[in-house]
């Protein structure tokens, strides 16, 4: 493949993005943008690379939902805030016992709705109930295009055909769905024959994601189940220009804003492949805490309270750890996120990864990391010496 960088807009233009987003990132007005529920601590699925980990549900065991009167009192104090957009993922967040319900509720809210889930659970009556929210944004995971591939990583034998009723159920509805798909050595050969896949479902759209090393996906860069970092960056070169070219719906790669062109930079949601709201964002896990997002599932020190007996209004203006965030973003970033210049809009690119392998909020991304040690990382984005 050829060096998808040798043709990128030149580094004073990618100043000029970056300059532009710190300012707006740091014009002392830090609106919560979106509330991320991870509503259910149970999954219907075995997902090998999942990095929350969540308990399975089998129809023995269920495992705790967020309570609706919570929720509905966190959409309450969420909006003077300025909240705009909820995102309900999990765990699955359709084995919620009352999901209908949690579904109707935010029909009449004035808010958009996106929705991550593997689409197992995906009734023509959910379907439609999400179709009657505001804007809704449905990203279903399909991790390869035959039930054996599809099920080695989602580890529960008749997904992938449920996965698929699913997704056509959504299509029904008037919705058309996000095809999500964990990129594994298992899967990489298919990555063409999801795009054909995609399109003959009616999907609306085409993310290929990198598996994270934490949680599962940890094990998973352990024992050598994912692509390297040069394999990665060539995946990255190829999806952008020439499987992008090859279809009509927009296809994107999960790689860190340094590795794309300025035209698939900024303008879309995290779902859509933009980049995490990191400074308008807060979780609400399934017990009632508020945290960073779902890494506080699994890490205490990014928990910072409980809808039941703090107000969202106090967490959101006062949590230490939100307020150091905002104070240092980026200028603390460290390593090659430090160097580079686009480090105003992507802001670390994942501070609960960062901080997963770390426990430094400002420590460099992996992947970033990684290639620049391989000598891979753009030298177009690296802010120069002075």
């Amino acid at each position: 493949m050829a060096n998808y960088y040798e043709a990128s807009p030149v580094r004073n233009a990618d100043a000029k993005v970056a300059d532009g987003a710190l300012g707006a990132a740091n014009n002392g007005e830090y609106p919560l943008n979106s509330i991320y529920f991870y509503v259910a601590e149970g999954c219907n699925l075995r997902c090998r690379h999942c990095w929350i980990g969540p308990k399975h549900e089998n129809g023995d065991h269920s495992y705790r939902s967020l309570d609706l009167e919570l929720f509905q009192s966190v959409l309450d104090q969420g909006k003077p805030l300025g909240l705009s957009r909820v995102k309900l993922t999990g765990g699955e967040p359709f084995v919620h016992p009352q999901i209908h319900k949690a579904l109707h509720l935010l029909s009449r809210e004035d808010l958009r709705l996106v929705v991550e889930t593997n689409g197992v659970l995906c009734t023509p009556a959910i379907a439609h109930t999400i179709g009657a929210c505001a804007d809704p944004f449905v990203a279903v995971s399909l991790d390869g295009v035959d039930a054996e591939t599809h099920e080695w990583v989602r580890g529960v034998p008749g997904c992938f055909e449920a996965a698929l009723v699913g997704i056509q159920n959504l299509v029904r509805a008037g919705i058309r769905p996000q095809i999500v798909m964990s990129i594994m050595r298992r899967n990489q050969n298919q990555l063409q024959a999801v795009v054909r896949l995609a399109e003959s479902l009616g999907a609306g759209s085409v993310k290929f994601n990198i598996v994270q090393p934490s949680g599962g996906g940890q094990r998973m860069h352990g024992a050598g189940e994912t692509p390297t970092i040069d394999e990665l960056v060539n995946l990255g070169q190829w999806i952008e220009s020439s499987l992008s070219a090859s279809t009509e719906l927009p296809v994107c790669y999960s790689h860190p804003l340094a590795f794309r062109p300025l035209g698939k930079m900024l303008g879309a949601d995290e779902g859509e492949c933009g980049v995490c709201d990191i400074l308008g964002v807060l979780g609400v896990l399934a017990d009632g805490s508020y945290a960073l997002c779902g890494i506080g599932e699994t890490i205490p020190d990014l928990v910072f309270g409980h809808a039941a007996t703090d107000r969202l209004h106090d967490v959101w203006n006062h949590a230490p750890v939100l307020l150091e965030l905002r104070e240092a973003l980026p200028g603390r970033l460290g390593g090659i996120c430090g160097d580079c210049l686009l480090k105003g809009p992507c802001l670390g690119s994942c501070i609960a990864q960062n901080y997963y392998r770390s426990k430094d909020l400002f420590a460099p991304f992996w992947y970033c990391e990684a290639a620049r040690a391989a000598g891979l990382f753009p030298e177009s984005r690296i802010r120069p010496q002075v």
